[in-house]
């Protein structure tokens, strides 16, 4: 069961202490606030979550940067020297070259260390999607099962990780080139919030709407009850842009419509964050389909 490490990324966004209880590797990826360059660690040691969005609020814009090559093969090799074989389970290929670029390490690292295998998982997920796909596989693990095993079975599982998110400003949106800037104007004037998710692909998708933010967070609980498997034995995960009193709603609706224990919420991190904004819900949990 120890012959392994399970890596992953910070677009995880997982708590710090929650990786390190299920023994998870992460490696930051990067955003650029004026002068400054921020590392995006699980504990917010470079730049606090709180912090960071409300710079954002403040009007300030970010530029974000994927894990290189280069990370990935100096966090990558002294676990191959140390004669352990590495699960790299990864923030969606479509939205990110992270993907690319553990593929490209393990790659080069193949050569280097023969006898040790580097098995990479496009995760096609986001947020605590990725993070609760990892958090599977680390139980898995836990469990005793293989490196190949606990990668099938991360292959078999991610296409059934249903991500359901609303935002709060469609302008952040439209600065990602999500949405036009017609459709951001005219929803911000009448109070229109997309819902949205993310599809097959890994891709974001709008799927539908709401008329106000109460409604746009009870249609998330809505997608979780067309879709979810045992709902009541699950644990779900909810992430959230600096609005934990929604987060905390959403959890409650949760708990009453569906009897769900388990669910656990953190912020959507900076480098998601500044793509969805502040005041971004979503919703992850197990479903028939995405």
């Amino acid at each position: 069961m120890g012959d392994y490490v399970i890596l992953t990324d910070s677009c995880c966004d997982m708590t710090a202490q929650m990786a390190e209880e299920l023994g998870v590797e992460v490696l930051p990826l990067s955003l650029q606030m004026g002068e400054a360059t921020y590392r995006n660690w699980l504990d917010g040691r470079e730049i606090g979550f709180r912090d960071f969005y409300a710079r954002i609020r403040g009007g300030e814009t970010a530029t974000t940067s994927a894990v290189s090559v280069g990370d990935f093969e100096e966090r990558m090799r002294p676990i191959l020297q140390g004669g352990k074989d590495i699960l790299c389970v990864s923030f969606s290929s479509a939205l990110s070259t992270t993907y690319q670029s553990a593929v490209i390490a393990a790659e080069e690292l193949g050569s280097a260390f023969p006898e040790r295998k580097v098995l990479v998982v496009d995760s096609l997920c986001a947020s605590l999607g990725q993070g609760l796909l990892v958090y599977l596989c680390a139980r898995e693990k836990e469990a005793g099962r293989s490196l190949e095993e606990v990668r099938d079975f991360a292959e078999e599982t991610k296409g059934k990780v249903c991500h359901w998110f609303t935002v709060d400003d469609l302008n952040h949106l439209k600065r990602g080139g999500r949405i036009s800037a017609a459709t951001a104007l005219f929803g911000t004037m009448l109070a229109i919030k997309p819902v949205m998710h993310v599809d097959d692909g890994g891709h974001l998708t709008a799927v539908g709407k709401a008329r106000g933010r109460k409604a746009s967070l009870l249609a998330l609980v809505d997608h979780m009850a067309e879709t979810a498997i045992d709902p009541a034995g699950q644990t779900v995960f909810i992430s959230h842009g600096d609005c934990e009193d929604d987060a905390r709603f959403v959890a409650e609706e949760v708990r009453r419509r569906f009897g769900v224990r388990d669910i656990h919420i953190n912020f959507v991190g900076p480098v998601i964050g500044n793509h969805s904004g502040p005041g971004t819900m979503a919703l992850f949990f197990i479903g028939k389909t995405r």
